[in-house]
């Protein structure tokens, strides 16, 4: 079974949560300085917020599976989708969560993230060393995406560089599960 995603930039972390929860009808199911997550069952969304960036807004869109075997079917759908522009990240951390994932990019340049959580870590980046982690501020890719986009990564983007790298400004602007 899949569910969607969307995550959101806030401006400020505590009123947007306030918000949320009522709107959602329940309290975040993780909470984080800078980082909440609501796992609503009606209608099946992960919904996200968090507060590492100075752009507001829609930051990108995806669809969680919840079984492993789900997710190569998933990414037949996003290189359908996105011929030549595919991107994975096996094993990567992000947003309190360590995942499998698949990118495309929409043709409004809107980043797409297909993904099979494998379970909670601690700290945004964990997993990557501390210069990595704070090169990255909050940044979600891996440490390639760093090196490779440096502005793409200080501004808290989930994406992989080739992905960041294609995006247009906003898009690529910050993003995490």
């Amino acid at each position: 079974m899949k569910r969607f995603h969307v995550h959101v930039g806030v401006k400020d972390l505590d009123e947007s949560i306030r918000f949320y929860s009522s709107l959602f009808g329940a309290e975040p199911a993780v909470r984080k300085p800078d980082y909440a997550k609501w796992m609503i069952e009606d209608p099946r969304v992960n919904f996200a917020i968090s507060q590492r960036r100075a752009k507001f807004g829609v930051n990108h869109l995806g669809l969680q599976v919840d079984e492993a075997d789900e997710l190569p079917a998933l990414k037949e759908r996003f290189e359908a989708a996105d011929k030549g522009s595919l991107v994975d990240e096996l094993g990567v951390s992000c947003c309190y969560a360590r995942s499998d994932k698949h990118w495309v990019t929409d043709p409004q340049g809107i980043a797409w993230e297909g993904w099979h959580n494998l379970g909670a870590v601690e700290v945004v980046g964990e997993g990557t060393d501390e210069a990595q982690t704070q090169a990255r501020s909050g940044c979600c890719s891996p440490a390639t995406t760093a090196a490779a986009t440096p502005q793409a990564a200080r501004s808290g983007c989930c994406s992989p560089a080739a992905t960041a790298a294609a995006m247009p400004q906003p898009a690529r602007s910050g993003c995490c599960t």
